[in-house]
């Protein structure tokens, strides 16, 4: 039997789920900044799924309006594909609640789905196609300036992977892209949240979460297979044994927002045991990365050029990190 949470567990709640605010209102600001995403007038056709991600974009988005130095306006637009059991009073509901404009759009796209896609094969393509298609229209029909996507992280690292071992090529999905007819912009805010964040934002919010009967439930599926991939390398060692450079430019241009700080090649054994038990503890984004010069460095999230705040963060942490490395052996490896 679940007994109720005691005052300090319910305080400590509260100061996970407001630290968990601000980072995903920070990481989603910073997406719209990098990449233009919003511009003073725009109105912001939010495609709301029903999904965790949808729900807390427009979440998000609603949150940055209130306090974003140019004006927006946002829409809210749910395409209701007549799948079987799709609770269709749940959406109206919510959104009624939040005193916002929204639309819900009423295409029997699951018919067609059923009826030209045979049955044990992937049903994403022609749904997506079919969707991307109806919404346009709605976002011409409404007037919406920029066409906003749930599009996490996550999806598109997997989006990165599937081009590359299912399809040959080196394409991700883009943060913000203009149509090939010209006609709308589609951005996806969420770029930089990570799909957990978005997962444990939904628990905390309590959004009204339904199930999609098309795309999750069915076995098999590449999307799920990198996923699963991924998952795997998450709890691996992050070391990239490359010889890559890792100018400013690069930094920004990820908007990793990493601190560069130089690692002792000769202490290597305990740095490493210090590194591993680091990933272990919940800190996976730690990239060790070799640069052209031949020298190691520990790129620290969160940081920018601040190198003494992210020495700072290593030592508290156990990590030790000499202010020199040793250049003259370029080819060691740990």
């Amino acid at each position: 039997m679940s007994t109720a949470p005691t005052a300090r567990q319910a305080s400590k709640a509260a100061f996970e789920a407001n630290k968990l605010a601000k980072w995903l209102r920070r990481a989603t600001g910073q997406a719209i900044a990098d990449f233009n995403m919003i511009e003073d007038g725009d109105k912001v056709m939010v495609c709301l799924s029903g999904g965790k991600d949808s729900f807390g974009l427009l979440d998000v988005l609603l949150h940055l309006r209130e306090h974003a130095p140019i004006r927006f306006d946002i829409v809210a637009v749910n395409l209701d594909q007549k799948q079987p059991g799709f609770p269709a009073e749940v959406l109206p509901n919510y959104l009624a609640g939040l005193g916002i404009p929204f639309r819900i759009e009423e295409q029997d796209t699951y018919s067609i789905v059923k009826r030209l896609i045979p049955e044990g094969k992937t049903t994403c393509s022609l749904c997506s196609r079919l969707r991307r298609g109806v919404l346009y229209r709605v976002a011409a029909e409404l007037g919406a300036t920029k066409i906003a996507l749930g599009h996490h992280r996550d999806d598109i690292l997997e989006t990165l992977f599937l081009n590359m071992f299912f399809g040959g090529k080196m394409k991700a999905m883009s943060p913000k892209l203009v149509t090939d007819d010209g006609r709308h912009v589609v951005i996806r805010p969420l770029a930089y949240v990570p799909e957990q964040d978005l997962a444990a934002w939904a628990e905390a919010r309590r959004f009204p979460i339904i199930p999609c009967n098309l795309c999750g439930s069915q076995p098999n599926l590449q999307r799920t297979q990198v996923k699963q991939m991924l998952d795997r390398l998450k709890s691996v060692r992050t070391v990239l044994l490359v010889n890559v450079r890792v100018p400013r430019d690069w930094q920004d241009a990820t908007n990793a927002n990493l601190a560069s700080v130089a690692v002792n090649p000769t202490a290597w054994p305990a740095t490493l045991r210090q590194f591993d038990a680091l990933v272990a503890a919940g800190h996976p984004d730690l990239l060790l990365i070799r640069s052209d010069a031949g020298r190691w460095n520990l790129l620290v999230p969160g940081f920018g050029d601040d190198l003494d705040r992210a020495k700072a963060y290593c030592t508290d942490r156990a990590l030790a990190i000499p202010d020199q490395c040793n250049p003259t052996n370029p080819d060691r490896r740990p």
